[in-house]
């Protein structure tokens, strides 16, 4: 009897599914991130770099925990090793996110939400193939 489904079939179907729960979680962490940088930069007035720099720490923390469980469905028993990786590519993301929110922004002068918006879909594509293959890579 023929398989009906391949091996390599299933394992893209996986990987598929845990791309589409990573971007269930990063709504989540975008909810977070956007409605954090615009507290602090409008109601509580820090610069702007600096709201988005909560923003964006706040929602990888609760996306670490969200895809840790969910996501990647993670056992590691080094939480604090797998934190620290997670972080680190959060870290990079930050950086890559602010550098595009500033060229965008203060460069070509598009709109600063939009902007983010452009710096988010980008970051999202980074964070999910460095976790995939370095934070969660023995899950995966």
């Amino acid at each position: 009897m023929p398989l009906l489904f391949s091996t390599a079939s299933l394992l893209e179907k996986a990987f598929l599914l845990r791309f589409l729960r990573f971007c269930v979680v990063g709504v989540s962490g975008t909810a977070v991130d956007f409605g954090l940088t615009w507290f602090f930069k409008e109601i509580v007035k820090v610069p702007k770099f600096l709201a988005n720099t909560i923003g964006f720490v706040c929602a990888a923390t609760s996306n670490y925990f969200l895809n840790r469980i969910w996501t990647w469905n993670s056992d590691n028993p080094n939480v604090g090793t797998e934190y620290l990786k997670f972080f680190i590519v959060s870290l990079l993301g930050l950086g890559l996110n602010t550098l595009i929110l500033w060229l965008c922004n203060e460069k070509l002068k598009l709109n600063f939400y939009f902007s983010k918006v452009l710096a988010t879909g980008v970051v999202m594509l980074w964070n999910f193939f460095a976790n995939n293959f370095f934070t969660f890579a023995a899950v995966a």
